[in-house]
C-alpha cells in the first residue's frame, strides 16, 4: 500500500505559511521564503537540497491538497502540483480538472480521497501537502510520514503545521537528518498504537 507522507517546509517557529495567505500571496506574506531552498535554479542549489527534492519527485505517485491549497496554489502551478494525479480534499466537490500534467480529482471524504490516491500512486507514495490537510489524516490514522524541510526563519504568524489539531499525541520516530546551510531536512515515521 502505498505510504501517505505529508511534505512541508516550516519556519523555526512552527509556520507552514505566512498570514494573509491569498491568490497573490499563496504562501502568507513573507511565507514564500520557506520554498527558496526549493525554488533556486538546478545548479545553484547546495546539492544535499537537490537530492531532497529529487527524491520528492521520485517517491510522489499522487497527491492529495486541501481545497484552500489548491484555491491558491493553481495559479501558481498552471497545471497539477507534480505530474500525477492529484486529489482535493473539499466539501464542495466538483468535477474533475484535467491538466497538461495530470488531473484534480475533488473528493468530499478523506478516506476516500487517500484510498484513491494510493490506488493511483501504485508502488509509490502519496505526497499531502497543506498543513491542515497533513492535520485531518493524522486525526483519521491515515498519515505514515512526515518530511520536514525547517528553514532559519522567524515569521511571527501565520498558518501553523497541524493548525487546529486536538490535544491528543502522537507519537513520531525520526527516520532521517540531513542539513544543507538553509535548510535542515527531517522525516518521520508515525507511530501506530499498540
Amino acid at each position: 500500500m502505498a505510504p501517505t507522507v505529508l511534505h512541508a517546509s516550516m519556519s523555526i517557529d512552527g509556520f507552514v505559511a505566512g498570514p494573509d495567505v491569498s491568490v497573490e500571496h499563496p504562501m502568507g506574506v513573507g511565507g514564500e521564503r520557506l520554498h527558496h531552498w526549493l525554488l533556486v535554479p538546478d545548479g545553484r542549489r547546495d546539492p544535499v537540497d537537490d537530492r531532497i527534492a529529487a527524491d520528492m519527485s521520485a517517491e510522489v505517485g499522487a497527491v492529495v491538497v486541501g481545497r484552500r491549497t489548491f484555491d491558491v496554489g493553481l495559479p501558481q502551478w498552471e497545471d497539477v502540483p507534480y505530474p500525477v494525479a492529484t486529489f482535493v480534499l473539499t466539501h464542495r466537490p466538483r468535477p474533475p480538472l484535467p491538466q497538461t500534467s495530470g488531473t484534480f480529482t475533488f473528493v468530499s471524504g478523506v478516506a476516500d480521497a487517500v484510498a484513491q490516491a494510493r490506488a493511483a500512486a501504485g508502488d509509490r507514495s502519496v505526497m499531502v501537502m497543506g498543513g491542515e490537510t497533513g492535520g485531518t489524516l493524522l486525526r483519521a490514522g491515515l498519515l505514515d510520514e512526515v518530511q520536514l524541510n525547517v528553514v532559519p526563519v522567524v515569521l511571527g504568524a501565520g498558518v501553523r503545521l497541524f493548525q487546529g489539531l486536538d490535544a491528543q499525541t502522537y507519537e513520531l520516530t525520526r527516520t532521517v537528518v540531513v542539513a544543507s546551510p538553509v535548510v535542515t531536512h527531517i522525516r518521520f515515521r508515525i507511530v501506530r498504537p499498540t
